[in-house]
Order: structure tokens, then C-alpha cells, then sequence
């Protein structure tokens, strides 16, 4: 007997609230998502297979955007769930990746291992460059491995890193388009040659969707259009990612893990019924209760205004 699996479950819980924050950092985390996304923008796995991504080479399991570490001190599943995403530094502060983890890969020399960090953005124009906060979290990842990764005069032993940018809300200009900024070697005098893997140690990479059904044309880009679109029905999805993409939507019904209830669906249910109001604080209740967010954290997720949260917190502690 077969049911759905992980990620046609999230689809389905998601729904057209697919680009909520929660929600869409649910849908990035499956690992057969994150594959398509390393194959087609890490150069490391452009001449892999996704299915070998997904199952040999993301390696254990991350968590997404809610377990502290504080760098100052020093299995294989189908969801990643396990590797700290908050970065704590007493000089600089703390920052919440939406995903991180860890992936290996092997070279000509030897196995190497890489620091991921995916991150899905909605507003292109934040007030600063996109670019400028990915190359900066490129920089947090590799002086947090010090005391882990290496210490002292071992940096030869420093990962490479990546930083992923979804912006699923950007200028025409930008739409359907992958934009890599990495370090390179040049020659200002002389003609020297140092190996790529002693200084390619980051690279932040800026994908840009479409808001159009019509203009991706395959590849992750149309992929990932069609898992974070707004308007699309989840039946529609599912179609699309099995019969396009072969990702598969069902698993052993005995093997199943549920991780998200059906968020969208009660929200419009209870919205309707009861008010504006009433959905909301169903929508916090529910983000606190599978996926263990601080009421804080859940109104930030659903970007309710700091202004209106006080009244939604009042009305929770009365529940």
C-alpha cells in the first residue's frame, strides 16, 4: 500500500500559500529538491546524476532556520532537518540561515566536503543588494568553521561555501535567470597559476523565477516556478513534478512521516468562517505546533506588522 510521500504532502499543506516563509522553506528542504538545485548551479555536481545528489552526496541532516550554535565556543533522509542554521558570534551578532547543510562530493584528488546555505527571498529590493547579504553569509559560514573545521595556521582544512538566493519576486529584467559571483585567479603581471582549490573557496548564486506559468521553459528553474507558484492547485504540481521532472510522490504508506498539517487548507477554512482575525491566529497556532516556532517567530513568518502582533499575542494567551 502507497501513500504521499513527504514532499506531495508539503505541497498539498502548502497550497497557494506556498511563497509563506515556512512553507516554502519546507518545500527547498526536501532533499530530491535540493539536488535538482546543486545540479544545476554547483559545478561540482553538473555531471552527476540528481537522483546520486539527492542519495550519496547531501550528507546529514540539517535543520531548517531553528537550532542555535554559537560558533565562539566551540541518515539519510527524505527531508533534511538537522544542522544548526542559527550563527552566533559575539562581534557580529546573529544570523538565521532558512536552510544549511552539509554535502560531499569527490575530486580527482580526494573527497571534499562543501557548507550549503539555501535562502528563499520574496522581496528583491530589500533596501540593499541581494548579492551584497549572500556574499555576506558566504563569509559568515567560513569563519564560523573556525574551532570546528580548522583553528589556528590549518587553512588548508577551511570548506568551500555556497549561498543560494531564491527571489520569486524579481525585476523583468532578472526573471529566469542564475547568476553565479564566485572568486577567480587573474594576472595582473606575470602568468602564474595557483589550484582553483586553494582560493574558490565561495560562491553566492542568485536565481530569479518568473511570475508567468508561460515563461520557464524546463530545468529548475521551470522546477522550481512550479513548486513555490502561488496560483498553481497542488494536484497540478504533483503532476508536473512527477511526469516532467520524475520525482516521485508517493513512498510505503509504513515508512511515512507526517511533518506539516494542512496549513493553507484551515486557514481559508477558518478564514472564511470566522474572519480575517480568526484564521491568522489559527495560522500561528498551527506554524507553533508542527514546526515548534516561538509565537514570535510565527507571526514573523506569516510578516504580520510588529504593530498588529501585540493583539494577537493577547488573544493567544486568553485560548
Amino acid at each position: 500500500m502507497q501513500a504521499e510521500n513527504i514532499l506531495a504532502k508539503n505541497i498539498s499543506a502548502a497550497g497557494r500559500k506556498s511563497s509563506y516563509d515556512a512553507a516554502c522553506k519546507r518545500l527547498l528542504a526536501n532533499k530530491i529538491i535540493l539536488a535538482w538545485i546543486m545540479k544545476s548551479c554547483l559545478i561540482e555536481y553538473k555531471d552527476c546524476d540528481v537522483k546520486e545528489i539527492a542519495e550519496c552526496y547531501i550528507e546529514g541532516e540539517p535543520q531548517i532556520s531553528s537550532i542555535t550554535v554559537n560558533p565562539d565556543e566551540s541518515s539519510n533522509t527524505e527531508q533534511i532537518t538537522g544542522m544548526s542554521t542559527e550563527d552566533a558570534t559575539i562581534a557580529e551578532g546573529t544570523i538565521t540561515y532558512d536552510i544549511r547543510f552539509f554535502a560531499t562530493f569527490l575530486s580527482s584528488i580526494n573527497q571534499i566536503r562543501l557548507f550549503i546555505n539555501l535562502e528563499a527571498q520574496n522581496d528583491f529590493y530589500p533596501g540593499y543588494p541581494i548579492i551584497k547579504r549572500g556574499l555576506y553569509y558566504c563569509s559568515r559560514m567560513i569563519s564560523s568553521q573556525y574551532g570546528t573545521e580548522f583553528s589556528s595556521s590549518q587553512y588548508d582544512k577551511i570548506k568551500k561555501v555556497y549561498s543560494i538566493w531564491i527571489c520569486m519576486n524579481p525585476p523583468e529584467n532578472r526573471r529566469n535567470t542564475i547568476t553565479r559571483y564566485s572568486i577567480h585567479e587573474e594576472n595582473i603581471v606575470g602568468n602564474v597559476h595557483e589550484i582553483p582549490q586553494n582560493y574558490d573557496l565561495l560562491s553566492a548564486i542568485i536565481i530569479c523565477l518568473s511570475d508567468s506559468e508561460q515563461e520557464a521553459d524546463g530545468g529548475v528553474l521551470k522546477l522550481l516556478e512550479v513548486l513555490l507558484s502561488p496560483t498553481r492547485e497542488a494536484a497540478e504540481k504533483k503532476q508536473i513534478l512527477q511526469n516532467d521532472f520524475h520525482i516521485e510522490m508517493t513512498r510505503k504508506l509504513e515508512k511515512e512521516v507526517s511533518i506539516m498539517c494542512n496549513l493553507s487548507k484551515g486557514i481559508e477554512e477558518i478564514g472564511l468562517r470566522e474572519g480575517k482575525k480568526e484564521g491568522i491566529l489559527f495560522s500561528i497556532q498551527s506554524l507553533m505546533e508542527t514546526m515548534n516556532f516561538t509565537m514570535e517567530e510565527a507571526m514573523n513568518a506569516l510578516k504580520i506588522p510588529k504593530t498588529e502582533q501585540e493583539q494577537y499575542t493577547k488573544k493567544l494567551k486568553q485560548k
